[in-house]
């Protein structure tokens, strides 16, 4: 009898053991590096006996690396991608749709509209031009306003974008030019800008890198990136250009076939908390939670209504197309992978 209540005990200290083992999620991303250790941190904080593992790289890499594991998908939850990648995820039927217990807290304009939603937003992300007022002064540039300022003569071999097929900021500045201009003058819009581009790179936030260090007077990028490296002192002006700006929603999803499933639904959850959207608020003028976003001296208090009035599956239905096309094109100036 003894050693029968012996081996219960034990047999309940397993089992205490395994109910408290952490379950670590495997988290594929595309947020930027410096975001990733302060959400990780909260989410950590505010869910104990879960773990993150991130596996980041730009959209279009993160993307591509989730179709290719479409048979054995790697990943129980995609977080701070592009909706417009999500989207062909899930015409892939690769997303497993889940309504968050803070859904109707959340802007529906930033929620997928299936029910339940496959992907659920968490900020927005939209283009900048980083001008480095330094450089340009030495090569008396004057500043742009405007997309079309950047065909002028004196920008040849003076700007960096990001590869559209790397990059989601690539892409939104791509599916904004061919929506603002059309597709044909669009096309055309892109020939031109393409003979003033020194290189196109695999990160969107690469190019303001560039231009705040010097390197280039012009990087296409978006106002994250602008607005904190204006904040640690680079002599970059931000620019908003006027015929409007290119944007996607960085949102959460979770992979169809997750073997961490409930764990994958409390990471959906904690992203659509108000917790989370105070941590996106540190980055982003736009959240997907209304009220909780802050004015950034760097971004002008009418940013929404300046983004494309554009329709994110419209760009995801178009994507392969898209990037056929431009790669033809330009792919050439591409910079090494």
């Amino acid at each position: 009898m003894q050693a029968t209540s012996l081996l219960y005990a034990a047999a309940l200290s397993l089992a205490s053991v395994s109910v408290l083992a952490d379950t670590t999620l495997t988290v594929y991303t595309a947020l930027e590096a410096d975001q990733l250790k302060a959400y990780q941190q909260k989410f950590e904080q505010d869910t104990p006996g879960i773990k993150l593992r991130w596996v980041r790289d730009s959209t279009g890499i993160i993307t591509a690396k989730l179709l290719a594991e479409k048979a054995n998908p790697q990943a129980d939850v995609v977080m701070g991608v592009a909706a417009s990648s999500l989207l062909v995820l899930e015409k892939e039927g690769m997303l497993h749709g889940y309504a968050p217990k803070n859904l109707a807290s959340l802007s529906r304009q930033y929620v997928d509209n299936a029910t339940p939603p496959s992907w659920v937003g968490m900020n927005v992300w939209g283009s900048a031009i980083c001008f480095n007022t330094v450089e340009a002064a030495k090569l008396g540039l004057k500043k742009p306003e405007s997309w079309k300022d950047l065909l002028k003569p004196e920008y040849k071999g003076r700007i960096v974008m990001p590869n559209p097929a790397s990059s989601g900021t690539g892409y939104f500045d791509v599916t904004a030019w061919l929506l603002l201009f059309g597709e044909k003058d669009g096309w055309s819009y892109m020939d031109k800008l393409h003979q003033n581009i020194a290189q196109y790179t695999h990160s969107g936030s690469k190019p303001c890198k560039q231009a705040a260090a010097g390197e280039f007077p012009v990087g296409i990028s978006f106002e994250y990136r602008a607005a904190k490296l204006k904040d640690s002192g680079a002599p970059i002006e931000v620019i908003f250009p006027k015929e409007g700006l290119g944007w996607d929603v960085e949102a959460t999803a979770i992979m169809k076939g997750s073997k961490n499933l409930d764990a994958a639904k409390k990471l959906a959850d904690w992203s659509a908390s108000q917790s989370a959207n105070e941590q996106y608020e540190k980055n982003f003028a736009i959240v997907a939670m209304p009220g909780v976003a802050k004015p950034n001296p760097h971004i002008p208090a009418d940013y929404e209504k300046r983004l494309v009035k554009q329709d994110l599956r419209w760009s995801a239905a178009q994507r392969e197309r898209i990037l056929a096309e431009w790669s033809k094109r330009y792919d050439g100036k591409s910079e090494p992978k």
